[in-house]
């Protein structure tokens, strides 16, 4: 997921140089969007360890 939101950056920071800000920005908005739900299931998962002691396996 971090190299979605690193994807997106990189684009968005592309279309800035270019002059496309109406893009630059969207590329932005969803790369900020991605981190917080990141954050979130990373909060989550670490709550969920400590709840109940085991690790749990990331879906492969």
């Amino acid at each position: 997921m971090l190299r979605w939101v690193i994807t997106f950056f990189i684009l968005a920071v592309v279309a800035a140089l270019f002059g496309f800000t109406g893009l630059a920005g969207t590329f932005a908005d969803i790369a900020k969007f991605i981190a917080v739900v990141f954050v979130v299931l990373f909060i989550a998962g670490l709550v969920y360890s400590a709840l109940t002691g085991r690790r749990s396996s990331p879906p492969m």
